[in-house]
């Protein structure tokens, strides 16, 4: 995180330091009281004594043709004072005289990400990225070298991914599921081969979680699974999602598949112990062996099911929903196999648990014992 704020301070300065070269050099008569005071704004060096000076403007000539000046420059004093809304609020009334005032947009992205406002940031993210786009794109003109054309195409496209780095941040600051999730969506629509998307897919996909999104979620899980790069509550969660959705069976085998594929062959992460590491994998291969026979076992695949779930059965301990369901599901493919006495054994084990597999198991024990004879 520190690692990440440098990077930010370092790339802010640079920044500032392309800003003040895009600026159109103001011109100031000092042989009038607004230019006079205009000239004291631009050598004012202490941003308190600054944005006194500047209100001070503003309030004596407000149609004056420097006051857009003035506004762009009150977003970066009033920000480093700490006045992150009024920096944003000088942002608006420079951008409402010009509108295609890149520098001043980008600024306010700074003060709005200061203040840690998601809301805020995703604005002024979206409208910078918008004006640097355009700006990147737009042809030479005819009183533009070409240096002074490349500076700006430069310095518009360091705003863009500025702004891509603006929206993940917040969301990695963000206090709730929800805003991470616009932010993070919103820099997905924008820019989805972002590298900070790429390092964000994780939260992203957590956040989609937390907020009850699982469809968004999923979705998120499966551009994941297709590069390679899905984690193993990924790939639970994609499995889990579509053999509940009672659909495309074939994922729900596929990522089961993957599942345990990854937990037996990842290598515990470095800084997790062997006890946490052996408990996260227990629960992983323990989920993905029960998605695969609960699948099975609806296909009618009844020996397939029973050697998936049996391998699950005490990977699930502490888990009694999915605990229930595998002992349900072992009596089922267990009937079907005749196994009677197993049947039986697991129709009990699932009783025990409070789960709505109980009512069916409890007709299922009196049907056995009843056509069968079988007693325990």
């Amino acid at each position: 995180m520190r690692t990440r704020s440098l990077v930010l301070v370092l790339f802010l300065s640079l920044m500032a330091a392309s800003l003040s070269a895009q600026r159109q050099k103001l011109t100031i008569n000092v042989t009038t009281p607004e230019g006079r005071l205009l000239q004291q704004v631009k050598e004012e060096s202490d941003d308190a004594k600054k944005v006194a000076l500047m209100e001070q403007f503003l309030a004596q000539y407000p149609k004056d043709e420097g006051a857009v000046w003035v506004y762009s420059q009150m977003v970066a004093s009033c920000a480093k004072l700490g006045q992150f809304d009024k920096a944003m609020a000088a942002a608006e009334k420079a951008l409402a005289q010009d509108p295609a005032d890149l520098e001043t947009a980008a600024a306010a992205v700074t003060a709005a990400a200061a203040k840690k406002d998601p809301d805020a940031v995703r604005k002024w993210a979206v409208q910078s990225s918008d004006l640097a786009r355009k700006a990147a794109q737009a042809p030479k003109a005819g009183d533009e070298d070409d240096d002074a054309f490349k500076q700006r195409v430069d310095y518009a496209k360091q705003v863009d991914a500025y702004t891509e780095s603006a929206l993940f941040n917040s969301a990695l600051q963000a206090p709730d599921a929800a805003k991470k999730v616009e932010l993070l969506r919103t820099l997905e629509q924008r820019a989805p081969e972002s590298a900070y998307l790429a390092q964000g897919y994780g939260l992203y996909f957590l956040a989609l979680v937390q907020s009850g999104d699982t469809p968004a979620a999923v979705a998120v899980a499966e551009k994941r699974i297709a590069k390679g790069q899905a984690n193993e509550l990924m790939l639970a969660t994609a499995a889990d999602f579509y053999l509940r959705q009672n659909r495309e069976p074939q994922k729900v085998l596929d990522y089961s598949s993957k599942l345990i594929e990854l937990v037996n062959t990842k290598p515990r992460p470095e800084g997790v112990g062997d006890a946490d590491w052996q408990k996260s994998k227990d629960y992983f291969l323990g989920l993905g062996q029960w998605i695969a026979g609960v699948l099975y076992c609806s296909q009618g695949k009844f020996g397939e099911a029973d050697k998936a779930l049996r391998v699950a059965l005490p990977l699930l301990e502490g888990n009694d929903e999915n605990k229930a369901g595998a002992l349900f599901n072992l009596g089922i493919a267990n009937s079907h196999l005749k196994n009677l006495a197993d049947a039986v054994k697991f129709f009990e084990q699932c009783i025990a648990i409070k789960s709505p597999y109980q009512p069916t198991c409890t007709d299922n024990l009196k049907a056995i014992r009843s056509t069968y004879r079988v007693v325990r």
